[in-house]
C-alpha cells in the first residue's frame, strides 16, 4: 500500500455553518469562531467592492456616453461622418443623418456604437474585468454552502446597493 501526502478534503454539500472550509486558498481554512467572523468580514468588505465598482462603472459610462455625444455634436459638416445618437430604448430606431453629401438624406436606420477610443474602451474592459473577478471570487465562497459566507455576502452586496446605487 502506498502512502499519500496530500490530504483528501471533502466539502459539505449542505448549508452549514461548520467551520474548515476552504476559503480561496489552501491556507485560507477558517475554523474557529473568530475566523470564521473575519472571514465573514472580509467577504463583506469584497462584496461592498462589488458594488463599488458597479457603481464606478455606471458614472464613468455616463461620462464617456455624454462625451461622446458632445463631440458627435462638434463634427464638421463635411466630414462625412454618420451623427450618433444614444437612445435608452433599444426597440425604437434613431433617425440617422448622412452629412457630407450633395443633399443631406434622411435614413431610417437602428442606432450605432459609439466611436472606439482606446483610452476609455481600455479602461471600461479594466474596470469590468476585475468586476467580474470580485463576482467569480464572491460566486466561489458562495459555493462552499457555508451559511456565513452567504449571508456576510447577501449583507454586503445591499449594503454596497444602499451606499453607492444611486
Amino acid at each position: 500500500s502506498q502512502t499519500n501526502s496530500s490530504e483528501l478534503v471533502l466539502m459539505t454539500p449542505y448549508l452549514h455553518f461548520i467551520g474548515g472550509d476552504h476559503l480561496y486558498f489552501k491556507s485560507w481554512r477558517p475554523s474557529s469562531h473568530g475566523a470564521l467572523a473575519g472571514a465573514s468580514i472580509a467577504l463583506l468588505i469584497f462584496a461592498l467592492l462589488e458594488r463599488l465598482l458597479h457603481a464606478t462603472r455606471g458614472a464613468m459610462d455616463a461620462r464617456w456616453r455624454r462625451s461622446a455625444l458632445a463631440l458627435n455634436a462638434t463634427l464638421p459638416a463635411g466630414g462625412g461622418a454618420f451623427l450618433w445618437r444614444k437612445q435608452e430604448k433599444r426597440e425604437e430606431s434613431a433617425q440617422v443623418e448622412v452629412i457630407g453629401s450633395s443633399k443631406a438624406s434622411r435614413v431610417q436606420g437602428s442606432r450605432t456604437l459609439p466611436p472606439f477610443v482606446l483610452s476609455r474602451d481600455a479602461a471600461r474592459g479594466a474596470l469590468y474585468s476585475l468586476q467580474a473577478s470580485l463576482d467569480y471570487a464572491l460566486m466561489l465562497a458562495v459555493m462552499t454552502f457555508q451559511a456565513a459566507y452567504i449571508i456576510s455576502i447577501i449583507v454586503g452586496l445591499g449594503l454596497g446597493e444602499v451606499l453607492f446605487g444611486r
